[in-house]
């Protein structure tokens, strides 16, 4: 094909040079009617080659390349290419457009910043792909699917005034490409002043400075325009900073390596930009750091780009193809003929509000002291925005305290002459704002739900902006996706304006929208788009080479609260706690047919009910609008979701498979679609069976991280799977040792498994080796599972525990039968066969069903995770029991030579793994025994909870077991892993080597560093030292091998045992002494000191390095850790005296209580009397702790009463329920000494086998007085409840096993409890209020319990229901005449908080409520009459989620406040004189009449969180009245209790000068809040006090 231009072409174009150079004339005054074609459509691999000859610095956008269908011949040539259509792909800018709409944004290289020299090439592949070439470098696939005959196009659009055709061939191979390079190391090298500023965007990449140009003369030709022909100007490649240092001579790499190589580059390009870099425009350093390359001098309106989504800083968006608007300045600027300067680029205002701290020339914004302020952050940008002209802005930072966040909009209010309100939403006049996912036009809401983001709900580094278009219309647009019409007829001089409100910082105007994240996405979306683009497609194999280009990737797409690391092999939800939805992760690429794609769950929370969903789905990842969760899309999809099957949102399998929701980190799930179309799915390799049919073959994986799951990798090795259920095969025995049900790591020696017959409850997983009990915490029995084989004499069957719960009594059993797995029909229990089988349960040895020994050596019962149990027949029939590897004797003899083993997984006992015959097998590494209920092993001596890990570490780390497990998945290095918390002194922190790899050399490093984690940026973290000796950032004291080195300097040798020797099973650990020396323990013995003048505060540093491939923490914090140390399953927040207005649901029937006494057995100081009734301690303070003889049935409440206290004694009484049989059970002096399946509720704590997982709990036990009645319910759902005075005080823990026995502790002050045997209801609990679960989404809900809300169930009425207190204030509150309209009919609101009733509840001082939590004190001395709420407050949200505060007023005011349903300023004669109000007589939120003059600051209200402030006489004037009943005179004083929305107000000091304390839990610099926004509050409570 000939390189020539066609011969018809745009109106200003001039051609010449035998058609092969184009001009646009009048450059200088004309931007556009620039377009060229091709002479002759373009065969298939030509690249169609132009060079840029000329450009000009008067406007924005320059040259775009592309091809049409269109024939030259008869084409009616546009004004731009843009407006090309009939089959016309452009690449303009950085955006890929069809017929004028945007495809494809941030692709390949921006065209926009290519400079005179550059050429620029277009080609059609023979697959129909479009790619574009930028100096002999292919930018991928643009576009797909594109017809044969197509004609190049060129548009001398805007900077670009003049190009040249220097080629229309195939691209040259590697030895035309190597003579090209020596050709141009022959050229001279000139360092031209007019072009270096031409390079300025390249300079920045390649710091080189140097330009390769030919002869001068050839230069002047080319500087003074000529005509003629034009001598091509060279010039040297610029090498961006990310590509290699060097390639050999045979290095070939692949399109797709170099597109991300040089992808890579404009990253860090756009980057340097973003964070306020240097210039890199094409036109020099000014305009405050925008990027003139996009911005005419001047201009109005400049080229657009791409249809309206790409847009320069001084450029307009025009819509594809109008161009009525010149972008000629309208200042009348001209173009220089140096660098260019402007001071048109969108910056923000210097003047801005009281606390915004601007920076990177104006373009960074920042709200100081964020945690203390979380208003007067308004910005404006600094001249109003043109039409068509994106406003677009960077969250930098965010703060995880107030609610509300960023918002962003327009106003047609100049900033010079604004007095900036303290939040843009008070303006009145002339502004739209976007909040949260609604509009607000001056203050008011004009569309609830504009978009479906809310801003609110924006993560660092996501992108806002918006766009005022030339029709009127602003759109909003974020991370570039265009949110719609937000309102019409918007005014025509607007300004920017952004408001760093809440929980918004910092942001960063982006001038180039080319943001990195989003050029890394679409770059992926476009191999998606032709997957198989230089990819070979190897054989389907069980074991793929991970490196292969076929691998299996999670697909960067990914949901707005997901995010894809790991080279694509890991998802998670960085902000798991925070969102349970918006998890969907997809598949790179379609399964092919019987590939299993597995993912190994990393990482769970406790917060949310739910969790990991994973299916496949007809829908490309690259064009899926993704949803927040899976199983709302209504097409093409099939999920399993717990354990049931969806189709397109509708389930069309109930009960399928093990239920998804119950499993735990580590655990693996897959998904395989077969040749005839079924969908199978696996849960820890078994198979579940087909789940649907008729699947079509290119289908996606879909994993939805959804509720509990917060992370999942991609499992390479599928080794670890069984087949297929019609393959024949046994499958592979090798197994992996990166697999989280690995055993031994290696191939086992024995061929000893589980049998494939097994009890009903039993699943067979880990190719035979792992035997588990489904449904664990439902089913205690019928999981005996048996060897696949007899047992040879002298062989050894041995298993490890796995995992176990602290729900039932007894646990595994274990044995030999001589029946055959075929024949048997399991039992129940194998102790219910009554032949051929033998059984060792707890100490007892049975034959047949029948106890023929006790007493044997040791007690199944007693043993715990971790623990082996081995069985071996010997030759003369003589059966031996093995713990743990030591032989417990003969446990029976004469039995037959051929039994099977026998595993019976019962009760406690859950799962179990088949060891190696050949020694003892260390299981610390098999994630799937750690579950809520088990810590690691503890140090003997240590006390606490268990240490962690970091979550900062060396990029080849994975943490396990809740970060008390860490493995390193690849090479020898990068292992640095960190203690999550500095040690304290004397503190050991200690670990277990799990695995090793004798391929490698060298071994666990270990020590000291001042090096803080949480300072280090998000793991993995690629910058960490590749190894601990390289760690010299902060002083590290370590140990390698046998030498003790200080930040990698030798200081020491021959120190102790080396660590070179340690194997599995070694243990290793640091402390740092009180004599400020670092010491070594290796197995529990101290080698002594290491170093000396070790930092205070240090982290513990482990390197798993070399051979040491696994660890696991087997040391605790120390004693006074565990106090903050709560479960992960319970809410940690504290509870409320909440109160609700819940709506009753029907009352179930009415359940038989079971009777109720003490049990005879109890501790020492105890007597029992009144039929076991009661109970009382007699002497001293402790042994005295008692339980019921009758299990707790649930669903029933038990009570006692407090009959006598003895004020001697500090501490009160404590109580709970135990989990095992108290019959035989040694009580110890206290009920903290018990720890095993003990629930005990101490003070106002929560203790789980004396560990603490709950505070704040309820009211402290040990200021309950005489006579308080205290109960204990286990609900139908495994929930602790406690009941004071019959007031549920909300779970107190979870998982509370069947049977249960009520334990009480007689401690200290509390002498004598007696059992209330009537089953008369406490005073209170006839309200029969229970709570409607309602239609929620099941992520809200934990065991029907809403989380996050901290609260209890209404209370009941006053206790003390003779209270004259109350009497006497309800008769004040009559004599106040307040309508009955205004007040709560139920009485059961209204409470006395007088000191005697407050007690009688067992009220705590102070509670906490709201999102987040924040504390507040009970108005103790008071009376609350409840008000009744308006119908239209949403009474959940605003009980659960808003915060309690207390407004002291007058009495004089409560009807005007009533009436106004809202707290109002005081009169000018109270202290809210000080506040300035407004002009005018409607209250303080009035609008602003036409014409009036300008309002002065909105006044504000004060509240505070304790009525110690609000109830002072100056807030609540007292006033005297005579009480109607005893005539007496009395003082009182009026305020109301409010519900606070958070964020509506600002914490500040109080405002009365007092010095002294005015409340023990509030500083005064604290206690006084300020709320100016209307609806902020919620009147709740009347509050009336009497002296």
């Amino acid at each position: 094909m000939a390189a020539e231009l066609h011969p018809r072409s745009g109106k200003l174009i001039g051609l010449s040079n035998s058609n092969r150079t184009a001009q646009r004339n009048q450059p200088v005054q004309e931007f556009n009617h620039g377009l060229v074609l091709s002479r002759e459509p373009l065969r298939d691999r030509d690249v169609f080659t132009v060079r840029i000859d000329k450009k000009v610095n008067s406007w924005s956008g320059s040259i775009e390349i592309g091809v049409t269908a269109l024939d030259p011949a008869a084409l009616d040539f546009p004004s731009s290419a843009t407006g090309l259509k009939g089959g016309s792909w452009i690449v303009s800018g950085c955006s890929v457009l069809k017929d004028g709409r945007s495809v494809l944004e941030e692709y390949g290289r921006d065209l926009d910043q290519l400079g005179e020299g550059d050429r620029v090439g277009i080609q059609r592949n023979g697959r129909g792909e479009l790619h574009l070439w930028v100096n002999g470098q292919d930018c991928g696939a643009a576009a797909s699917g594109l017809p044969s005959r197509l004609w190049a196009v060129v548009d001398l659009y805007g900077k670009c005034t003049q190009v040249t055709v220097v080629s229309c061939e195939p691209p040259p191979d590697t030895e035309d490409q190597e003579e090209d390079e020596e050709e141009r190391e022959e050229e001279v090298v000139l360092p031209s002043p007019a072009a270096l500023t031409t390079e300025a965007c390249r300079d920045h990449e390649d710091r080189t400075g140097a330009l390769v140009l030919p002869a001068v003369p050839a230069l002047a030709t080319v500087m003074n325009g000529s005509a003629e022909e034009v001598p091509e100007v060279t010039r040297g490649h610029s090498r961006p900073d990310k590509f290699p240092n060097n390639f050999e001579p045979d290095t070939v790499l692949t399109e797709h390596q170099l597109f991300d190589v040089f992808n890579n580059a404009i990253v860090s390009l756009y980057r340097s930009e973003d964070e306020g870099g240097e210039d890199l425009g094409l036109g020099g350093a000014g305009g405050g750091g925008s990027d003139p390359s996009r911005a005419g001098a001047g201009s109005n309106n400049g080229a657009r780009g791409g249809g309206g989504n790409e847009n320069g800083n001084g450029g307009s968006a025009e819509g594809g193809g109008s161009t009525n608007n010149s972008p000629s300045g309208s200042a009348g600027g001209t173009a220089g003929t140096g660098g260019m300067t402007t001071n048109d680029a969108l910056l923000f205002h210097e003047k801005c509000g009281t606390l915004i701290k601007l920076s990177n020339n104006n373009k960074t914004a920042e709200r100081r002291r964020p945690l203390d302020e979380f208003n007067n952050g308004v910005v404006m940008t600094n001249r109003p925005l043109r039409h068509n002209e994106m406003f677009e802005i960077r969250i930098d930072k965010l703060v995880d305290k107030w609610s509300g966040s960023i918002e962003i909009g327009v106003t047609t209010h100049n900033p010079n002459n604004l007095d900036y309100p303290a939040t843009m939403t008070n303006l009145r006049s002339g502004t739209i704002m976007m909040s949260g996912c609604g509009i607000l036009t001056n203050g008011k809401g004009t569309r609830r739900e504009y978009c479906e983001f809310s801003l609110d709900e924006l993560q660092e580094g996501d992108h806002i902006g918006l766009m005022r278009k030339a029709s009127g219309a602003l759109h909003f647009y974020i991370n570039g996706i265009d949110q719609g019409v937000a309102a019409n007829q918007t005014p025509g001089v607007v300004y920017g304006v952004v408001d760093l409100y809440g929980m918004a910082v910092k942001v960063t105007i982006v001038h180039n929208h080319n943001h990195s994240d989003r050029l890394r996405r679409n770059n992926a979306i476009m191999r998606a788009l032709s997957p198989d683009v230089g990819r070979p497609r190897p054989a389907l194999s069980l074991t793929p080479d991970p490196e292969a280009p076929d691998r299996l990737l999670f697909h960067p797409n990914c949901g707005q609260k997901a995010a894809i690391i790991g080279d694509g092999r890991t998802a998670l939800r960085p902000h798991a706690t925070d969102d349970f939805n918006h998890g969907v992760v997809l598949s790179n690429r379609p399964l092919h047919s019987n590939e299993v794609f597995q993912v190994r769950i990393d990482k769970m929370v406790d917060k949310w009910a739910g969790s990991i969903e994973i299916g496949v789905t007809t829908h490309n990842p690259a064009y899926l609008q993704l949803p927040s969760t899976m199983t709302n899309l209504r097409s093409g999809t099939w999920m399993m979701t717990g354990n049931g099957v969806m189709h397109n949102g509708t389930t069309i399998l109930d009960e399928y498979g093990h239920n998804l929701d119950r499993l735990k980190a580590g655990d693996t799930v897959g998904v395989v679609r077969k040749d005839d179309g079924s969908l199978h799915f696996f849960v820890n390799g078994v198979p579940q069976g087909p789940a649907a049919w008729n699947v079509p073959p290119s289908v996606y994986a879909v994993v939805d991280l959804y509720g509990q799951a917060a992370q999942a990798t991609i499992m390479d090795d599928m080794a670890d799977l069984p087949p297929l259920p019609d393959d024949n095969s046994e499958g592979p025995t090798a197994m992996s040792p990166g697999s989280p049900c690995s055993i031994t790591g290696a191939s086992a020696a024995s061929d000893l498994r589980f049998h494939q017959l097994h009890g009903t409850n039993a699943v067979i997983t880990n190719g035979g080796r792992t035997a588990l009990r489904q449904n664990c915490r439902s089913e205690f029995n019928d999981a005996i599972v048996i060897s696949n084989r007899c047992l040879r004499d002298g062989e050894l069957f041995e298993i490890v525990i796995q995992k176990m719960v602290d729900r039932w009594s007894g646990s595994i059993e274990a044995g030999v039968t001589a029946i055959r797995p075929e024949e048997l029909e399991f039992p129940n229990t194998m102790t219910d066969i009554d032949y051929d089988t033998w059984m060792l349960s707890g100490t007892a040895i049975m034959q047949d069903g029948n106890t023929m020994r006790n007493n044997y050596g040791c007690d199944l019962d007693s043993l715990s995770t971790g623990s082996r149990i081995g069985m071996m027949r010997t030759a003369s029939g003589d059966l031996h029991y093995y713990i743990n590897g030591v032989d417990q004797g003969v446990a029976c003899t004469g039995l037959p030579p051929e039994v099977y083993a026998v595993i019976d997984l019962y009760g406690q006992c859950v799962q179990v793994s088949i060891t190696s015959s050949s020694g003892p097998l260390d299981n610390s590494l098999c994630t799937s025994n750690i579950t809520e209920k088990s810590f690691p092993i503890h140090s003997p001596g240590m006390a606490g909870v268990a240490h962690r890990l970091h979550n900062k570490h060396g990029k080849n780390v994975v943490l396990l077991g809740d970060g008390c497990q860490a493995v390193r998945v690849g090479g020898y290095a990068h292992g640095i892993v960190f203690s999550a918390k500095e040690l304290k002194t004397d503190e050991l922190f200690e670990v277990k080597i799990n695995e090793v790899d004798e391929q490698w050399s060298g071994s666990l490093r270990i020590g000291l560093t001042t090096l803080q984690p949480p300072d280090l940026p998000s793991c993995p973290l690629s910058g960490l030292s590749p190894s601990l000796t390289q760690l010299r950032s902060k002083v590290t004291w370590l140990l390698a091998g046998s030498e003790v080195r200080r930040n990698g300097v030798l200081q020491r040798q021959n120190y102790g045992c080396s660590l070179d020797r340690l194997t599995v099973g070694n243990r290793v650990g640091v402390k740092r002494c009180s004599d400020d020396t670092m010491h070594i323990f290796i197995d529990g013995e101290d080698m002594g000191p290491a170093a000396t003048a070790v930092a205070k505060n240090v982290y513990a540093v482990l390197d798993l390095y070399g051979k040491v491939t696994a660890v696991s923490i087997v040391s605790s914090t120390l004693v006074e850790d565990t106090e903050s140390v709560k479960a992960p399953s319970l809410s940690s927040d504290s509870c409320s005296e909440g109160e609700d207005d819940s709506t009753p649901c029907e009352n179930e029937p009415t359940l038989v209580p079971m009777a109720m006494a003490f049990l005879e057995n109890h501790g020492k100081n105890i007597q029992l009397s009144n039929q076991n009734l009661t109970a009382a301690r007699v002497s001293s303070y402790n042994q005295g702790l008692l339980v019921t003889a009758q299990p707790l049935p649930r669903q029933q409440l038990f009570q006692f009463q407090i009959d006598r206290l003895n004020s001697s004694w500090t501490s009160s009484l404590s109580l709970g329920v135990i989990g095992h049989s108290p019959d035989r059970l040694n009580f110890p002096s206290t009920a903290c000494c018990l720890k095993r399946s003990v629930w005990l509720l101490q003070r106002d704590s929560v203790f789980h086998n004396s560990l603490k997982i709950c505070e704040n709990y309820g009211p402290n036990l040990d200021t309950c007085p005489e006579g308080t009645v205290l109960g204990l319910l286990v609900d139908a759902n495994g929930c602790l409840h406690l009941h004071v005075n019959g007031m549920d005080q909300g779970v107190a823990a979870q998982d509370i096993p069947t049977p249960c026995y009520p334990l009480i502790d007689l401690y200290g002050q509390c002498e004598q409890v007696t059992i209330v045997t009537n089953h008369v209801p406490a005073v209170g609990a006839e309200s029969g209020d229970v709570r409607c679960q309602g239609d929620m989404e099941k992520a809200d809900m934990v065991d029907g319990i809403k989380e996050s809300v901290c609260w209890t169930p209404p209370p009941a009425v006053n206790p003390n229901k003779t209270c004259e207190y109350q009497a006497l204030c309800s008769r004040f509150k009559d004599l106040l005449t307040l309508p009955d309209g205004y007040f709560n009919e139920d009485a059961k609101y209204n409470l006395c908080y007088c000191e005697s009733c407050h007690k009688l509840r067992g009220d705590e001082a102070y509670y906490k409520r709201g999102e987040p939590p924040r504390d507040y004190a009970l108005p103790f001395g008071w009376c609350r009459f409840a008000l009744r709420i308006k119908p239209h407050c949403e009474v959940s949200n605003t009980f659960k989620k808003w915060h309690i505060a207390y407004h002291g007023t007058s009495v004089g005011s409560l009807r005007r406040t009533l009436d106004h349903s809202q707290l109002l300023p005081a009169e000018s004669s109270s202290v809210f004189s000080a506040s300035p109000v407004k002009a005018e007589s409607h209250g303080s939120y009035g609008e602003p009449e036409e014409n009036s003059a300008p309002e002065r600051e909105i006044p504000c209200v004060r509240l505070s969180p304790t009525m110690r402030y609000s109830g002072l006489e100056v807030f609540a004037p007292k006033v005297q009245f005579r009480d109607p009943r005893s005539l007496r005179c009395h003082h009182a004083q009026v305020g109301f209790q409010v519900c606070v929305r958070p964020g509506s107000y600002k914490v500040g000091p109080q405002s009365l000068g007092i010095s002294e304390p005015l409340d023990p839990r509030f500083s005064n610099t604290e206690i006084e809040w300020i709320t100016k926004e209307k609806g902020g509050t919620l009147l709740y409570g009347l509050l009336i006090r009497v002296e």
